[in-house]
């Protein structure tokens, strides 16, 4: 039976990796991979073209489609800048606490599930039972986007997938997408006296992050009747405007930093269509008119689909009846949850940790909520030999 000082210590292995969100995640996967591999999980590995980032996906029982999925992203975010109490890629346990980057979001759920797996492989399995494991959730889900279509290809047909992101052992059947971009624009520079004479991309961007607010106010309004979101629409922010040098210059580039959280599908149609809208009808002919080559152009930095409760969810009934919870929730963070669900799985969302504690200095997981999961993962294995 997996123990908690098993999993304790196969967690500090983890956290000794710095698989931060810029650097490869290579070696830890291949620590994972090898650990999965020692009890016998048929493991499969997806690089990225440089090779410098890699998908973990494993299986433990018999071929076919049905199997319960245990995910997680093996990427953590920065460090610098933040003032640590002690080294954080060395675990540090105290008061209860493990400390470390990736404690609670999420290498505590993934070393759970590692340290189950050799339970797992020893029972007579009549059910799958994969590991999935991904790189940069952290920035834009792009391991999961990669994943998906990889399973599909490969005609590998999970029925359910539990994603152990930090819940503090709720389960939660729904949050809302996220989707990020970076518009930039591009003008004509020019002294400040003489305004008719250049682009100021600055207003420009100006005028695009005021449009952005109208459609953020008109989203209020489109919020389902039955929303159990906090706020219960979908909300837009801009995180940063960027441009100009100095007073007296007509600045000829800006961009844009924003996103937006989506509760329903129709309002990712329509915010990116009212934006774009604006843009080709309003902004850039107005640019253009002094100069044809000015342009304004959208990077998209990443687009998550959101998990949307369902009426039919096993996943979600399988983790109330381990947790022993009468409810389930939903959250206004993104999780890989939606591109899982995509694909034809029931998804739920549910692992150790506070999200509050994610990203911050002195990142911890209570080792009671590691005991927690430990538990609900004992009794998954009652869906995997019926």
């Amino acid at each position: 039976m997996a123990t908690l000082d098993h999993t304790k210590a196969l967690l500090g292995d983890l956290i000794s990796y710095p698989s931060i969100s810029n650097n490869s995640n290579v070696e830890v996967i291949g620590y994972m991979a090898q650990r999965l591999q020692e009890i016998g999980a048929d493991v499969q590995l997806q690089f990225t073209p440089d090779g410098q980032k890699a998908n973990l996906f494993g299986t433990l029982g018999p071929d076919g489609p049905g199997g319960i999925v245990l995910s997680g992203h093996s990427d953590v975010v920065p460090v610098m800048d933040q003032d640590w109490t002690h080294d954080p890629f060395e675990m540090t346990e105290r008061d209860g606490r493990l400390y470390g980057r990736g404690t609670c979001d999420m290498k505590g759920f993934i070393a759970a599930a590692i340290s189950k797996a050799a339970d797992y492989a020893a029972l007579p399995l009549t059910r799958p039972v994969h590991f999935a494991f991904t790189h940069d959730e952290e920035t834009g889900c792009l391991g999961a986007q990669a994943l998906a279509p990889w399973l599909q290809e490969r005609a590998i047909r999970p029925a359910l997938a539990i994603i152990g992101e930090p819940t503090m052992m709720q389960v939660i059947e729904g949050h809302k997408g996220c989707c990020e971009y970076t518009t930039h624009f591009h003008g004509r520079a020019g002294h400040g006296s003489m305004p008719d004479l250049g682009i100021n991309a600055v207003e420009y961007a100006v005028r695009y992050v005021t449009r952005l607010m109208q459609i953020g106010e008109d989203l209020k309004s489109r919020a389902p009747a039955n929303s159990r979101f906090d706020p219960p629409w979908t909300t837009i922010n801009t995180g940063s405007l960027n441009g100009g040098a100095i007073h007296n210059v007509i600045p000829e580039t800006a961009s844009v930093q924003w996103e937006f959280r989506p509760v329903q599908n129709s309002d990712f149609t329509y915010v990116k269509g009212a934006v774009e809208d604006y843009v080709q009808s309003v902004l850039l002919p107005a640019m253009r008119k002094v100069d044809p080559s000015a342009s304004i152009t959208t990077e998209v930095i990443g687009e998550v689909a959101g998990l949307e409760p369902a009426t039919v969810n096993e996943a979600r009934d399988i983790l109330m009846e381990l947790t022993g919870s009468n409810h389930s929730s939903v959250v206004p963070f993104g999780t890989e949850a939606g591109i899982f669900s995509e694909i034809g799985m029931n998804v739920a969302v549910c692992g150790p940790g506070s999200i509050e504690q994610a990203h911050k200095p002195d990142e911890y997981l209570a080792i009671d909520q590691l005991q927690k999961c430990l538990a609900m993962l004992d009794g998954l294995e009652a869906n995997l030999t019926a």
